[in-house]
């Protein structure tokens, strides 16, 4: 069984529906000012801004981090691997009609 999920239009269709009950039970709708419902008293509701708390104090992690970076150094370099010469390999060479006529060694 799947969830179907609301398109956009089927949202805005529900609150528009949900917009005309209420006008039609004789609710009404009250216009305000721009920015006006996010004051209190003609200013701003400081209760809810997140810097109002002093600054706590950090945790220093230095040993931690100077611990983390002797074990990346005290890691041995992978080793660089050695270039192996290359195989001469067998090249077939066609005709003009895709029959083999000789084979090539090449480097």
């Amino acid at each position: 069984m799947t969830k179907s999920t609301k398109t956009k239009a089927q949202t805005r269709q529900e609150i528009e529906s949900q917009i005309e009950n209420f006008i039609r039970e004789q609710g009404e709708i009250e216009q305000v000012e721009m920015g006006a419902s996010g004051l209190q008293d003609g200013k701003y509701n400081t209760s809810n801004m997140g810097f109002i708390e002093p600054k706590k104090e950090r945790t220093p992690l230095n040993h931690i981090v100077a611990a983390i970076q002797q074990r990346k150094s005290d890691k041995k370099p992978a080793p660089i691997p050695s270039v192996k010469p290359r195989k001469p390999q067998k090249k077939v060479i066609y005709d003009d009609f895709g029959e083999p006529i000789r084979y090539v060694w090449e480097d």
